[in-house]
């Protein structure tokens, strides 16, 4: 997810990504490139798969974060400083139809900004995305000017926020774009559950807003300015 500087757009769950998921990015960004993984450890920014899993990996340069391939399906983010960054695990490309289960252990501190999501991209047209799950002291739906409301829908046990907001000329997996951001916020917050991502893509549609080709799609954590740890594990 990139915000924009008022708030950070990541991930995502999304528990994954500069000037354009909602969070504040940095000009001096470094944009992912390919790794391919064989076991655990540390990985550096970047994007590639690990035991069936693909991974991407986005910090911007004001952020001290340590993310760890665990195993397929699993991932810990260590982090502090300020800025922006989003990270996870999940599949590419994505789908519309995917069901995702996640269990988060969930530790920021409660004064940070941080938030767990599905998130991911489509291309033609270009979108980035998120089905918000958690978030500590930040809202997605608020983060940046010129955010809008389109409405409300329900899913997995929960009322969702639905809201759209474009960026303009921000980093994106096709470089510098614009494109919208197509956002359900959660009211009912948990660490833990099944995202029905087919309900969110039926819902945004109706609102008017179509994804095109689906390319990846994370559970990701991302922090705005902040600190904390997660560890997510998915299926």
């Amino acid at each position: 997810m990139r915000f924009s500087t008022s708030l950070s757009s990541v991930v995502a769950l999304a528990v994954a990504g500069a000037q354009a998921l909602i969070l504040p990015v940095g000009s001096n960004v470094t944009f992912p490139t390919d790794v391919e993984l064989a076991s655990r450890g540390v990985q550096g920014p970047g994007q590639g798969t690990f035991n069936g899993f693909f991974w991407s990996n986005f910090v911007t340069s004001g952020f001290s974060l340590t993310f760890t391939n665990i195993a397929g399906g699993q991932y810990e983010a260590q982090w502090s400083g300020s800025g922006d960054f989003v990270c996870g695990q999940g599949w590419n490309p994505g789908s519309t139809s995917r069901t995702i289960n996640f269990n988060a252990n969930w530790g920021p501190n409660p004064a940070s900004a941080a938030i767990l999501s599905v998130y991911g991209w489509s291309t033609n047209p270009l979108v980035e995305y998120y089905v918000n799950e958690q978030a500590n002291n930040f809202n997605l739906g608020t983060a940046n000017s010129g955010t809008v409301h389109k409405g409300t829908f329900t899913s997995d046990g929960s009322v969702y926020d639905v809201y759209t907001h474009t960026q303009v000329n921000q980093p994106s997996i096709q470089g510098t774009a614009t494109f919208p951001q197509f956002i359900s916020v959660r009211q009912n917050k948990r660490t833990s559950g099944t995202v029905t991502f087919a309900n969110h893509v039926n819902a945004w549609r109706s609102f008017g807003m179509n994804l095109g080709t689906m390319n990846y799609q994370i559970v990701a954590v991302e922090g705005l300015s902040s600190s904390g740890q997660a560890t997510v594990s998915l299926s």
